[in-house]
């Protein structure tokens, strides 16, 4: 039976192997192998008894047979017979010469299957073989290549057949007369003496030790003399390559006289190979073979060809190498093993041959020659140790060579130079200095010009593999570390090493600490007389300098500061406690911040901190001065580095400071004036710091130093003490002085305060006012940046209150002077933001500025900022920019215009910052409103400007000065704010610029004006105002551009100025307004018109005027104009009329023709001017909407099928003319009052009319204007109502609600019929989170349309009604049982949708009210059990939908309520598995992943009988076409996992299948089913049946995943479980699907048949 059974199988498969999909075709190819590695006798009986029986099967398909043949052959040779191997190998020997010609693939697998036999039945094999190769005939190419095979394959096993072979095939060479034949014979020669080789090299494992190499020497020689002598001289390439590939082992076996004599002839015929190949690395291979054959010998012929030999090598060897090439990069392996040879054959002749090479120019020799020199230094060192001095001598060129291919074969010759002891030779340090030099390249210099050669990849450059090798050499090379130390430290100072520092510190820091392991106290330096070897004051600041820039150069700042932390013993001994915690918060310090990121100041503040530390802990004024005259020393070396000189300088000034000897001082400070660049600004900086550092603790000196700089010989007092230097410019001599005025500066800055006050005057600024009539700007950039100094420093003295400034008057007008001197249109320098500041410190300085003085001042300031164009000019060069102080503002990342317009940004703001600054200064020497009127009236100008950009500077300012007076109002006695009226005329207009900025600044004015009356009349400062805060709420309406909403918001700006207005102020109020009438800004001037009536209405009882005659003149007025005061005096007239006469006024605009013009609009919304009137007109509106019918039914033809919906006139016209009245501001009292009926009446007047059309006569009238070309407004009653509908929410405050939608997109749902359902959903969601609290009375209007004729607008409020039970806010409002009652009792509703929509929101309440759930649990799951049964249609809507709210109620509802219908929902939802709509996969089989959680582990027998039922669907659908089925899937399988009481299968459901993670299906459906069978051998029979079920499903991947399915658990389940599978069932399934269209299909099916032996 087995036996049968398995045979079957195989036959079936065999019969599938014509399949026409190659991959159907490899499975069943492993399918075979599986069944064999069970039965491999068996399988390979059918296979041999197939190919036997069928003569005609294609060779394809033979092929695959014998593929799989092999395979198993191989795996289980040792269970095979005698009679087994014997029949297979007269198959494979009759498969592979059935035919003379080449069929490459099928002789190549019959071939296979015949070494596979042969490597235990080698004697059977070349029996058959044999019988095929007899003397005289050529064999078939196969055989041939079959013994080729088997002597590499069994190599102890066919070498004792190769003699009688060989003297055999000799013979038959010269018949050959075919080249492909000639190929075979030299391929099976190549593979013959290989396995001789390799036989003769492992005679002690031999089964025939006695096995000579004598014995082949005649055969080889004879073959030899063939091959080179004939065919070696074909024309065909191929064949020439075979040649030669075999000449090379068979050297070996050639009689030592013979290879001996042939040489001559031999290695020129091989080098000859190069001219005629492209591709030659088998011609090197067996060029190496035939070199070592020769050298073995100990041949004397080779020293005649070594010169042709080197040549030939050394041009292959140059050879430009492509990294996309392997055989080219193999030929260079193999040509570097020849010179290996020839080094140790001849070292001298080599090195003779390649040292002159190195002297040639060309790239492609020299990079070639330093690769072999490179290999032969590694390969053959024991040759090349005497040769070290000639190598090293003939490195000099190369190391002068540019290119950067060479450089990089330079290094790495040093690298291995390294290795084997070079470096320690004379001559050594030049590499080591070479090495160091590559380090030090900028990335720039290694970019070549581009072309075919060009090198550019950044991972192999120069400097990265030059770097990459000094680390290693000294990290990894033991004996290098006495050449590279100290050696090394020699490169730290020198700045063309700056580039280096990087590597150079890491691998001191290495070399230091392995010194310091094997010596622990021992210094590291030793200097031994050594003149080279920095000092350790040279180190110090050459280290502390270059950390200055910390992430240039691969991150230079960490690597230097823990060189300097190892060698602290050598720097000064009592550093190491100090610097072992310095250094260390330095470290961490960088490694918090990236290059783009590090506050450069803060960082070298850190620094100098870390200095004086560190001379602090010295404490030796020697050691002190020694570091200062070095740190001087090395000043010139920065020239070209701005930023670490600049530093260096502060170095300099710290070091000094700490320095005890006034002399040493003064003699620095003399040098650095003497020395400095004054042409470079950066230098100038850095000067001037270093001389106010130094002045922290030398005042005396430092100051005395620069008088004496003054009055020496450097500079003539002809013209004053700063006059032109005697051999240099104007423009020279203006740099020194300069730096001069910054030095005094920044020693003023910087001195203590206690001795600044004495010497401020005399010393520092008598210097400076002797420039002060200098036109450099330069020169004035520093004089005011030094004056505002030296003045912020008095006034944070202790003193400086009280201070008496005698020169004040004379620096304030010089400030003035330069703020004068600005161009008032452009910022080009920070001149006058400079000296803004400087004169901000001066006023707070006594004694006080006159009057006139201070008026000049604020003048002056004014007109140089507030003129400044937004943007800087064309112009504007960045030349003229530069005298500006560095912004720091990268310039990478844009154009020169883009950093030009970043530098005007940040220099704009800080001088309007600085100009607030002193304005609020002035302003606190006189806090009074006639203080705040005289600002003011210096804005004013400003303020009405025609341009825009000072308008919103000057309102900027008013608003700042006035916060500035309310924060530090202080009123001792209640007086009144005389000039309230006036101020708040001057801004409130502007409320309504054309600048937003304007508007909110102006704002902002009226605001805090009104507070400061509040303060005046004696309310506390913390006291807040709720009508004055209404102002601020209302910016945002500021920056709409809408004008009405504009002036809307002046109106209630102007209602909330009327409010808080003292009685005495409104006229001053009014006659200011009137004149802001006649503003050139329209806006204005109609904001204050907004104001004037506002304040009429609010306080019009106090002027005593008239009402006009409106009645007769209304007509008129609207037809001839439109100006505002116009038409408010129209909506009055309206709302007069509308007021007596309500009803008669609304009947007769109703009466207006549709659809309504602009006139009609403007006088509805007259009608919301009151809200007691406004409330009546939409009572009534409200009534002609619903009193009659929506639509009326007609035919428009008399055939036509369906009726067409037609508006009726009257509801269509009230439904417009409400619109209109709630899009009037003043409407929402009356919008609030009918809420309810308002939003309720639109929202199922939008449903009942979409798709209704307009009246007939509209229509007419709309074609009419179309043929006539008229314009005409076209009215849509849909569209209509939801416009409506949207004013009033909008006008009930519930904007919130309309912008929701209008993002949602839901206003155009709502007007269509497919989506009107949503669009309803959409709109309850956003009036539950945007308005609550109105929902109650809304939902009581809503609870009356239960009983509406029209099923739409049942529809409509149930699917209102349902989605406000998604959101908690019924519950918070108390109306959930309502809620629920008014839902339950739609349930028998005759329309589906309802029911539908029923189901929907009683499922919402897990949603909103999760809470409540438990409490109406049997409630909602009878609802839903009932949903599931609804209707005929076992696909309904209603039942999808009950799913869905199951799926949601399942985790909420009390547990003993759920078991009791358990069981039913799962039999009920169970045929929904399969359904062919996705939505109903998707939710069936989700529910039955929540039916499962609900149990938590505990489901009664019965259910779990549902679980295991449902366990091979969900399986299977994990490949389901759709997604969101496969996501319900993935949690219904998680979900009945712990159900199933199996942790390992629980455990490989939550690991393969969380959310999100991609699933690999066929390793999760083994382990599934490993688990499944060792757990449930039981279930195997229902799985099966199942998944045979699914083999006829209608998607292609759930019918493939069947047969796997199947597949898995029979390999899975043990064999006793036998008796429960149908075998022919399956078989006969399995079959069919062998046929099935789909390829994947067939291939899974055939992968399952392999399995099943199992049951064999």
């Amino acid at each position: 039976m087995s036996e049968t059974y398995v045979k079957r199988l195989s036959t079936i498969l065999l019969d599938a192997i014509t399949d026409k999909d190659p991959r159907v075709q490899e499975q069943v190819c492993g399918a075979l192998c599986a069944l064999g590695e069970s039965q491999p006798v068996e399988v390979l009986s059918a296979c041999e008894e197939h190919l036997r029986l069928h003569e005609k099967l294609a060779h394809p398909y033979r092929t695959m047979i014998l593929r799989a043949m092999e395979i198993v052959v191989s795996n289980h040779i040792g269970e095979l017979d005698k009679d087994m191997a014997r029949a297979i190998i007269l198959l494979a020997s009759n498969e592979m010469t059935k035919v003379k010609e080449l069929v490459s693939d099928w002789q190549q697998a019959a071939s296979s299957v015949l070494v596979a036999v042969g490597r235990r039945f080698i004697s059977s094999v070349m029996e058959e073989l044999l019988s095929k190769f007899q003397p005289g005939l050529l064999p078939h190419p196969c055989t041939m290549h079959t013994l080729a095979s088997l002597s590499v394959s069994n190599v102890f096993g066919m070498v004792p057949f190769l003699t009688s072979i060989l003297s055999t095939m000799l013979p038959m060479l010269g018949a050959a007369k075919h080249d492909s034949m000639k190929v075979v014979f030299c391929c099976a020669l190549q593979r013959f003496s290989e396995s001789t080789l390799e036989y003769l090299a492992n005679l002690d494992q031999a089964p025939d030790p006695t096995v000579r190499k004598d014995a082949f020497a005649s055969d080889i020689s004879g073959a030899y003399d063939i091959l080179f002598h004939q065919w070696l001289q074909s024309r065909e390439a191929k064949l020439r390559l075979a040649v030669v590939e075999a000449l090379g082992p068979m050297s070996h076996l050639l009689p030592s006289e013979k290879l001996e004599e042939q040489l001559p002839k031999l290695l020129p015929g091989v080098l000859a190979l190069y001219k005629k190949h492209a591709e030659t690395v088998h011609v090197s291979k067996s060029l190496g073979q035939i070199l070592e054959a020769a050298v073995s010998v100990g041949s004397r012929t080779l020293d005649v060809q070594l010169d042709s030999l080197l040549a030939a090598l050394h041009t292959q060897i140059c050879v430009p190498v492509e990294s996309s090439s392997p055989l080219v990069m193999s030929n260079q392996k193999e040509v570097l093993r020849c010179f290996t040879v020839l080094a140790c054959y001849s070292p001298d002749r080599l090195l003779a041959f390649l040292l002159p090479k190195l002297d040639t120019s060309n790239e492609r020799t020299r990079v070639g020659t330093l690769q072999v020199l490179r290999h032969i230094i590694n390969a053959a060192a024991a040759q090349m140790e005497v040769k070290k001095p000639f190598i090293l001598s003939s490195m000099k060129l190369p190391l002068l060579d540019t290119n950067n291919k060479v450089k990089r074969a330079v290094v790495q010759v040093v690298s291995a130079m390294a290795h084997h002891g070079y470096l320690e030779q004379p001559g050594g340090k030049a590499m080591i200095e070479y090495i160091v030099q590559q380090c030090a390249l900028p990335p720039e210099a290694e970019t070549q010009k581009p072309g075919a050669d060009s090198e550019a990849l950044a991972a192999d450059s120069v400097r990265a593999i030059s770097v990459s090798t000094l680390y290693l050499v000294s990290t990894t090379v033991d004996r290098m570390g006495e050449v590279l130390w100290p050696y090394l430290l020699e490169f730290l100072v020198p700045i063309r090493f700056t580039g280096a520092l990087s590597p150079l510190c890491r691998s001191l820091v290495h070399l230091a600490q392995k010194r310091q392991e094997a010596g622990a106290h021992a210094p590291l330096i030793q200097y031994n007389g050594n003149v080279h070897l920095p000092s350790p004051y040279a180190i110090t600041t050459r280290l502390l300098v270059v950390s200055s820039n910390p992430y240039v150069g691969d991150g230079r700042g960490a690597a230097s500061l823990r060189l300097l932390s190892v060698l602290h013993q050598d720097i000064h001994p009592a550093l190491g406690q100090r610097w072992a915690t310095a250094i260390p918060l330095l470290l961490e310090h960088l490694d918090e911040y990236s290059e783009e990121t590090l506050p450069q100041e803060e960082w070298e503040e850190k620094l100098l901190m870390f200095l004086r530390d560190s001379l602090a802990v010295v404490s030796d004024n020697t050691w002190v001065c020694q570091l200062t005259l070095e740190m001087c020393k090395q000043l010139p070396n920065y020239n070209g580095m701005p930023l670490e000189k600049n530093f260096l300088y502060k170095c300099v000034g710290t070091t000094l400071g700490a320095a005890s000897s006034k002399e040493v001082v003064r003699k620095h400070l003399q040098e650095l004036l003497e020395t400095a660049r004054y042409q470079e600004e950066r230098e100038r900086e850095g000067l001037a710091c270093c001389f106010g550092i130094c002045a922290i603790s030398h005042l005396d000196d430092t100051l005395a130093q620069l008088e004496d700089f003054v009055k020496s010989d450097v500079l003539r007092k002809s013209a004053g003490i700063f006059s032109i230097f005697k051999d240099r410019s104007e423009s020279e001599a203006d740099r020194v002085r300069s730096a001069l005025i910054l030095c005094y500066g920044h020693v003023a800055a910087r001195a203590p305060r206690e001795l600044l006050l004495a010497r401020v005057e005399a010393d520092v600024f008598r210097n400076m006012s002797q420039c002060f009539s200098t036109k450099d700007p330069a020169l004035r950039l520093s004089l005011v940046q030094s004056v505002c100094m030296a003045t912020q420093a008095i006034c944070s003295s202790a003193h400086g209150g009280s201070f008496h400034l005698l020169r004040k008057a004379e620096l304030v007008a010089q400030m003035v002077e330069f703020i004068k001197a600005e161009p008032p249109d452009s910022l080009r320098t920070p001149i006058r933001k400079k000296a803004m500041l400087a004169c901000m410190y001066l006023v707070t300085l006594e004694p006080a500025l006159e009057e006139q003085v201070q008026a000049d001042l604020i003048h002056s300031c004014l007109h140089s900022v507030m003129a400044v164009l937004p943007e800087p000019e064309e112009g504007d060069s960045l030349q003229e920019l530069s005298v500006a102080p560095t912004v720091a503002l990268s310039r990478d990342g844009g154009s020169q215009q883009d950093w030009q317009l970043l530098f005007f940004q940040s220099l704009y703001l800080d001088t309007m910052q600085a100009l607030k600054d002193l304005l609020t200064s002035l302003l606190q020497r006189n806090m009074t409103p006639q203080g705040l009127q005289v600002m003011v009236e210096h804005l004013s100008p400003w303020i009405k400007s025609p341009k825009g950009h000072e308008r919103v500077r000057a309102l900027g300012l008013s608003a700042c000065l006035l916060q500035f007076f309310l924060e530090h109002l202080q009123i001792s006695a209640l007086v009144p704010f005389h000039n309230l009226g006036l101020l708040v005329g001057l801004f409130s207009p502007r409320c309504a610029d054309l600048w937003p900025a304007t508007r909110r600044e102006a704002v902002s004015c009226v605001h805090s004006l009104l507070y400061l009356q509040l303060g005046y009349e004696g309310f506390s400062r913390d006291y807040r105002d709720d009508v004055a805060e209404q102002l601020l709420s209302l910016k945002d309406g500021l920056v709409h551009p809408d004008p009405a909403v504009l002036f809307h918001t002046c109106h209630s700006i102007a209602q909330i100025i009327a409010k808080r207005l003292p009685p005495d102020q409104l006229i001053s109020l009014l006659l200011t307004l009137f004149e802001g009438l006649g503003d050139p800004d329209k806006n204005c001037s109609r904001a204050a018109t907004v104001m004037i009536n506002c304040l009429l209405k609010e306080r019009g009882n106090m002027l005593q005027e008239k009402v006009p005659e409106i009645v007769s003149v209304l007509r008129s007025k609207m037809q001839e104009t439109r100006e505002e005061h116009v038409l408010q005096a129209a909506q009055h007239s309206v709302f007069v009329l509308a007021a007596h006469h309500c009803a008669a006024v609304v009947s007769s605009l109703l009466g207006s023709p549709l659809p309504f013009d602009s006139h009609t609009c403007t006088l509805w919304q007259a009608l919301a001017l009151e809200p007691g009137l406004a409330a009546q007109v939409l009572g009534l509106l409200l009534e002609k909407i619903s009193r009659d019918v929506p639509f009326k039914e007609s035919r428009a033809f008399l055939l036509s099928s369906t009726p067409d919906r037609v508006a009726t006139l009257l509801p269509l016209a009230a439904t417009c003319a409400l619109h209109e009245v709630a899009s009037a501001p003043a409407s929402g009292p009356a919008v609030l009052e009918l809420y309810p009926q308002l939003f309720v009446a639109l929202l199922l007047r939008v449903s009942c009319t979409m798709g209704v059309q307009p009246p007939r006569h509209l229509q007419a009238k709309e074609r009419r204007s179309a043929s006539s070309g008229l314009a005409s407004r076209s009215l849509e009653p849909c569209s209509s109502a939801v416009d409506a509908l949207q004013a009033v929410l909008i006008r009930s405050g519930n904007e919130d609600v309309v912008q929701r939608m209008e993002l949602d997109g839901g206003w155009q749902l709502l007007k269509t019929s497919a989506g009107h359902e949503e669009g309803v959903t959409r709109l309850a969601s956003a009036m539950a989170k945007f308005a609550g609290p109105r929902l109650p009375l809304v939902m009581k209007v809503l609870f009356a349309t239960q009983s509406s004729v029209y099923e739409v607008q049942r529809i409509t409020s149930t699917a209102f009604l349902a989605e406000l039970l998604s959101s908690n806010v019924v519950n918070d409002l108390m109306l959930l049982e309502s809620l629920l009652d008014n839902l339950m009792a739609r349930q028998k509703d005759t329309s589906a949708r309802v029911r539908r929509l029923v189901l929907r929101g009683l499922a919402n309440v897990a949603l909103g009210s999760p809470d409540k759930v438990r409490t109406h649990g049997p409630q909602l799951l009878t609802a839903m059990i009932g949903g599931l049964d609804d209707g005929d249609d076992p696909h309904s809507l209603v039942a999808l939908e009950a799913m869905v709210g199951l799926a949601r109620l399942m985790d909420l509802v009390d547990a003993w309520d759920l078991r009791a219908v358990l069981l039913h929902i799962a039999v009920r939802i169970r045929p929904f598995f399969d359904s062919e709509r996705m939505e109903f996969r998707s939710a069936s089989i989700r529910l039955f992943g929540h039916l499962n959680k609900a149990c938590r582990g505990d489901c009664e027998d019965v259910f779990l009988e549902q679980v295991v039922g449902g366990l091979a669907p969900l399986l299977l659908h994990l490949q389901d076409p759709q997604a969101p089925v496969v996501a319900a899937c993935r949690f219904a399988l998680r979900m009945c996992g712990p159900n199933l009481e199996c942790e390992e299968l629980a455990a490989v459901f939550q690991k393969h299948l969380q959310e999100g993670r991609g699933l690999h299906f066929g390793e999760f459906l083994n382990t599934t089913c490993k688990h499944l069978m060792r757990h449930f051998p039981d279930l195997l029979g229902r799985l099966l049946s199942t998944s045979l079920f699914y083999f006829k499903s209608s998607w292609e991947d759930v019918r493939a995943a069947a047969p796997m399915l199947t597949g898995f658990l029979v390999l899975h389940v043990e064999a006793e479980q036998r008796p429960q599978v149908d075998l022919e069932q399956l078989l006969a399934a399995l079959q069919l699907l062998l046929k099935d269209p789909a390829p994947e299909v067939r291939a899974k099916a055939a992968e399952t048949l392999g399995r099943l032996v199992k049951f064999a």
